[in-house]
Formats: structure tokens, sequence, C-alpha cells
């Protein structure tokens, strides 16, 4: 009976490892020597960017345009700019895929298709900011660029005077009066609201998270409504950038809810438990452990709700009116603040006033910038994550807690100098006791090492 029949002579399909080529699941040889061990597996390299992927998407691209340019002139009845874009964009990636297809398998072919779509929207994306803000930088140019634009107000300028006259600083210095006074109600009330969500869940809270999560798209027309309803007209308070504050609080305060409850969640159980095994507060823990580890995340929950209030305009329009002049105080009359300013300007038929307009509002980017500058300075880095500053003084921190526990917490902290533990070890070797170590430890010569 051969190895390929049954015992009743049936012949029978021949198994994995009698069949020529094959191997089996353990690689191993079988008796006849037709089964050899596989050959090594190539690595896949899926990150990295190499010369032939440039020339794919190089040649890919150029294939692409050529096609759409010779469908749009001699077969296809469209013109016109974004439809190029868009069919160009269609048969780029088509054309990418077979250049993948000749060298490479199913699964890289995924994985680069996915990475050019992925960063085909990035570049996008950074194209529209770009064009966004050089356009009004390049249209506010011929009035940001004038010292007096930054030093005076509208008060003496009327529309046909030239640039040289008149500036922005008091649209500047209302929405920083507007935005600090926003922010220094929002933020107390905002992360305790958070810490009261993420620390102290009961039914309570959970409707407090429904009715902030309903808010995060509240109209800002809304706000200004209300404000205008109530603190205006109800109480009888004069328009003012207090009143606009308010407005941009209302506006700002779930954003900040939402995003710090979210952050303080974040935290891992295993710190809090610590700080409670060491005989810690639920308070104590929450203000030494889990705000400071979220710090970071809070930053970024203050900057998304600034983001959100300090380019409104119509809350500003409906309760601190529009003025000319420099007003310090934000509590009595109108104080106007830089996006109402551009809102007002660009709608001048005079070239000047709408220049002062653009310029008005890159005054308000370049504020933005610096704003979420300092909260990212502020907010520092995440949890575990420090600086070089921050490394020293966690040494220090740690050297002069050390030298509270003697010589021997003093050496575990490097206080010593190299000197002084070469000799307390040369001494230690000849027999005396080690001076960096407990009187009752045994000496590296006693242990033998």
């Amino acid at each position: 009976m051969t190895a390929t029949e049954t015992p009743a002579g049936t012949p029978r399909t021949p198994r994995r490892a009698d069949r020529p080529g094959r191997y089996t699941r353990t690689h191993l040889p079988g008796r006849d020597g037709r089964v050899a061990p596989p050959p090594p597996e190539t690595r896949r390299v899926l990150s990295g960017l190499q010369r032939k992927d440039v020339l794919r998407v190089v040649g890919a691209a150029a294939a692409g345009i050529a096609t759409t340019e010779w469908l749009f002139t001699q077969v296809l009845p469209v013109q016109g700019a974004l439809p190029f874009v868009l069919i160009s964009y269609v048969f780029f990636l088509g054309y990418f895929v077979i250049l993948i297809s000749f060298d490479d398998d199913r699964v890289t072919i995924k994985d680069r298709v996915a990475g050019v779509v992925i960063h085909s929207g990035a570049i996008v994306l950074l194209l529209a900011l770009a064009v966004v803000v050089s356009f009004a930088l390049a249209e506010g140019a011929p009035a940001f660029l004038r010292l007096n634009f930054w030093t005076q107000d509208l008060s003496l300028a009327g529309p046909l005077d030239p640039l040289t006259v008149g500036g922005m600083v008091h649209a500047a210095v209302g929405t920083l009066f507007m935005i600090t006074l926003a922010l220094a109600i929002s933020i107390p009330l905002g992360v305790l609201t958070a810490v009261c969500l993420a620390e102290f869940p009961s039914p309570f809270t959970r409707i407090v998270r429904t009715v902030t999560e309903a808010m995060t798209a509240l109209p800002s027309i809304l706000c200004g409504l209300f404000i205008l309803a109530t603190y205006v007209l109800m109480f009888g308070l004069p328009q003012s950038g207090f009143a606009a504050a308010l407005a941009i609080t209302i506006m700002i305060l779930p954003i900040i809810v939402r995003s710090a409850d979210v952050v303080l969640r974040l935290v891992p159980q295993t710190l809090k438990e610590a700080s409670f095994a060491m005989g810690a507060s639920h308070w104590a823990t929450i203000w030494h452990v889990v705000l400071p580890t979220s710090r970071s995340g809070l930053a970024t929950a203050i900057v998304l709700g600034t983001a959100r209030g300090i380019g409104e305009t119509s809350p500003i329009m409906l309760v601190a009116g529009y003025t000319t002049y420099m007003n310090w105080n934000p509590f009595t009359g109108p104080m106007v603040s830089l996006p109402y300013a551009t809102f007002t300007l660009v709608q001048s038929p005079e070239p000047t006033q709408i220049a002062r307009g653009f310029g008005a509002a890159a005054v308000l980017m370049v504020m933005v910038f610096g704003l979420f500058a300092l909260a990212r300075v502020i907010g520092g880095k995440g949890a575990g994550q420090l600086s070089s500053r921050g490394a020293a003084r966690a040494r220090r921190a740690s050297a002069r807690l050390a030298a509270r526990f003697g010589p021997v917490g003093l050496a575990a902290a490097g206080g010593t100098t190299a000197a002084e533990r070469e000799a307390a070890d040369v001494h230690a070797i000849n027999g005396g006791p080690h001076p960096q170590r407990p009187t009752d430890t045994p000496t590296d010569k006693e242990t033998g090492r």
C-alpha cells in the first residue's frame, strides 16, 4: 500500500506535507526530505518616505493632470478650476494605485492610499488657512503697517481722511477688556463645574452635563438678546463692555465645562488611589493631584473657549454699542471690539475705511495668536513631561528631601561629591563600616561581593 492510497485501495488527496513544494505548520522536514524550512519573510515597510514613493506621487499627479486636461479640452463640456482639481485628484489616486500595485501587496497599497488621502486633507486645510491669513494681511497692510494705527483711535479720523490719521487701539483695548472679564468669570465657574461633574457623580450632575452639552451649540445672538433683556432692559444698566463680557461668558462657559470635564475624567484612577492611601482627603487629592495632572488639558479647554468668544460680533453689537473713542471704563459707556469694528468698517464704500477694517482683522489675528501662545506657556506640558527647568527643580527638591534623612538619604540623592563616595567605598573595602550605610547593613566584603 502506497502513501497516497487508503487501506481499501481508493486513492486519496495527498496531505499537505505530501505535496511537493508545500510546508507544514511546524515547517519540519519530512522523512522523504521534500519539506524544507520556509524562506525568511521580507519585512514590509509601511512608514517613512522613500525615493520611489516620491516618484510615484509625482508621476501619478502628472498623469492625472494630463488626463484631466485632455478630457477638459477634447471630451467633457466642463469648465472651471474646482471641477478640474477634483477630477485631477480622482485620476491621481487611480494612477497612484496602479503604480504601487506593480511592486507592493494589497496591505501596502491600502496603507499608501490612506496616507495620501490624509496628507491631502492636511494640505488643503493648511492652504485654506494660509489663504485666509495672507488675504487679511495683504488687504490690511496699508493700514496696520503705520505706527498711528497702533497708537490712535478713530475719534479724529473721518471716512475721507488718509490712513495716516486714526487707528484701532480703542478696539484692541475693548477686546482685551471683554475677553479678560469673560475669562475671569468663566474659568473658575467652568473648572469648578467640571470638577463637580467628574468627581461627584449624581443624578443632578447628569442633568447638568446634558444641559451643558446642549448649550455648546447655543447661537451667539441668543446670548446677546438674553443680556440685553435682563442686564440692560430689566435692570436698567447701560450698554457697556461688561455687558458684552457677560454675553461672551454665556457662550464660552459650556465649552470650558465640557472640555474640562473630559480632561478631568482622563486622570488615571491609580493616582487618586495613591493619594487616598497616603491619607489625603478628597479635596486635597483634587487640588494636589487631579488639577496639576490635567493642567495642560485645562489650558486647552480655556483656549477653545477663548477662540469661541474673542471673535464674536452679534452680542457686542447688541449690548456694547459702537464708538470711535477710547473707553477705559468697561462698566459704563459704549465699547467696541475688533470683530465689530471690522464688520462696521468693511461695509464702507471708502477704500481707506476698508483698509482699516482689514487692519483690525489683522490685529485680531495677532492678538489671538499671542493669547494662545500665553495659554500654552501657562498650561505647560502634559503629565509626566518635564521641561529642562522643571527637571532641574525636581532634582533640587529631591536632594533637599533626601538631605533630611541624613547621610544615607544624602548619598542616595547624590548629595555627596564623587571624592567622598570613593573614599567611603575604599574604607568599606578595607573592612571598616560604610559611612553612608546603616551600621547593621552587611558590607560588600562581608557578603563576598
